[in-house]
């Protein structure tokens, strides 16, 4: 046990070096981030959509921005998408679930607002809909997936390929990635850089 307890946190430390060795994820970050606080400055909002490990980490990040991160401010417009049980439920029944996040963006996204959406494997067919349906309201689209980016890579404005297959490891990547956005954020709009 302790033998696989070292080689998975060795796993994680290497995937995270390979992220710091890529210049251009970590342009792509600066980008996203940018692009982020022009958004809130301009009091628009951020939805994101994600399955399973992804729908908690697309909550997480949420929260991240609506409550606070590092600096006691006020709060950004930043909703996960799942959150409404019923919604959810009745969406998946009445119409399909590949629609649920689809119709979510349908109802609260607003040209110039932004969509991120997190899947590991890009694959995920409620989340291109709702990146298509969002590309049709003309929101930011940014897309948060592994190292192929699956059908995500060309619907996405903007695109964080996590350069791993282990689904485990991306989802940590990814919340190590969406933290550092929402800090160089929250640091440029309430003035802490």
């Amino acid at each position: 046990m302790q033998q696989k307890i070292k080689e998975t946190l060795k796993q994680s430390v290497m995937l995270k070096l390979q992220i710091i060795d890529n210049e251009q994820l970590i342009n792509e970050i600066v980008n996203i981030s940018k692009e982020l606080i022009y958004l809130f400055k301009k009091e628009q909002k951020v939805l994101f959509c994600g399955n399973g490990g992804s729908a908690a980490d697309a909550q997480h990040l949420a929260t991240e921005l609506s409550g606070r991160f590092y600096l006691e401010r006020s709060p950004l417009f930043a909703e996960a998408l799942h959150v409404n049980t019923s919604f959810l439920t009745a969406v998946g029944n009445d119409y399909a679930f590949d629609s649920v996040f689809a119709r979510a963006v349908e109802a609260k996204g607003r040209e110039g607002d932004a969509l991120i959406a997190i899947s590991t494997s890009g694959k995920s067919k409620n989340i291109l809909k709702a990146i298509a349906t969002a590309k049709e309201k003309n929101m930011l689209t940014i897309g948060l997936t592994g190292e192929k980016g699956g059908k995500m890579e060309k619907l996405c404005d903007y695109l964080i390929k996590i350069p791993s297959k282990d689904t485990p490891r991306i989802q940590e990547a990814h919340i190590l990635v969406g933290h550092i956005i929402c800090e160089l954020v929250e640091a440029a709009i309430f003035g802490k850089t």
